[in-house]
């Protein structure tokens, strides 16, 4: 399986890649063939007297390659210029990827909460499962000793999936295929809108238990610990809520979207859970959006 790695050369993002731990959850993922790419605005000029831009792009660039192939992976290193959304998804495409891994980071506790421009705009436009992975910045005595680390090295041990039973979520529920190895525990939530009343409560309920209780033996069956949820509310209130109370290493959800038009705008739900998680977050995109 492919998946295509975006970096920005940052020491943030060197440390995900340097973890083994996180490198290996991607192999029981699947991965065993990564395309790692670096994406440089056009408005940045390589070619001036005395500028080595394209130099220290490419060393950091084989560094980061180096990490890669030591772990075991086949690499091709890719640096572009362009818009960085638009040539991490059309690489994707060529290469034909299984997955898009992009880091999200911030310089503080409160930036920590805001997804990047680039993971941002590559989730609302990605039609490969996408990837977004946490690092955080802890802070030292001395601002210089402040150092990146991911959020969970073990990517997907602890899995929080989010349906809302549409054909969208049971696509992204086959990514268990692949998560079967390296989740051990996952969490199956649904939340059942506040104020609509096409039946009873109990028996919306009850049929959401059934329904959920139905997958649960799917993973149950793969060796995977599964526990049921139902909640009543607004649903990225309560898939934030879940995540608070079990602690899931990422959230598997799908985002919604049919058309090139409509990719440009991420479903709400996908887009307030991706923003504000603490969590790894794995957002499968509906089919047809190829």
């Amino acid at each position: 399986m492919r998946a295509v790695y975006a970096t920005d050369l940052s020491e943030a993002i060197e440390t995900a890649i340097g973890s083994r731990t996180c490198l290996e959850c991607l192999q029981r993922y699947g991965i065993d063939e990564i395309h790692l790419v670096t994406v440089t605005s056009p408005n940045v000029t390589t070619g001036m007297p005395g500028s080595d831009v394209g130099g220290r792009t490419r060393r950091a660039l084989d560094r980061q390659r180096d990490l890669l192939e030591a772990e075991g992976f086949r690499v091709e290193a890719h640096a572009m210029r362009g818009t960085p959304h638009r040539r991490i998804n059309g690489l994707a495409e060529r290469v034909d990827a299984d997955l898009i891994i992009v880091g999200s980071r911030g310089q503080s506790p409160l930036e920590r909460r805001l997804i990047g421009g680039t993971a941002r705009n590559v989730a609302r436009t990605a039609v490969r499962p996408l990837l977004v992975q946490r690092i955080v910045e802890r802070e030292g005595e001395e601002e210089a000793d402040d150092v990146h680390e991911v959020a969970s090295e073990h990517l997907f041990q602890r899995v929080l999936y989010a349906t809302d039973f549409s054909e969208n979520a049971e696509r992204a529920f086959q990514q268990f295929r692949n998560l079967r190895t390296p989740t051990r525990e996952a969490t199956l939530l649904h939340v059942a809108p506040p104020g609509r009343r096409s039946g009873s409560e109990t028996d919306r309920v009850d049929d959401a238990e059934d329904r959920l209780a139905e997958l649960a033996d799917e993973l149950e069956g793969m060796g995977i610990d599964t526990r049921t949820v139902v909640r009543e509310g607004e649903a990225a209130e309560e898939i934030l809520a879940a995540e608070a109370e079990f602690d899931p290493t990422t959230i598997l959800l799908g985002s919604r979207g049919q058309s090139r038009m409509r990719r440009l705008l991420l479903g709400s739900v996908s887009e307030d859970v991706t923003a504000q998680a603490n969590s790894n977050v794995l957002l499968v995109p509906p089919s047809g959006t190829r």
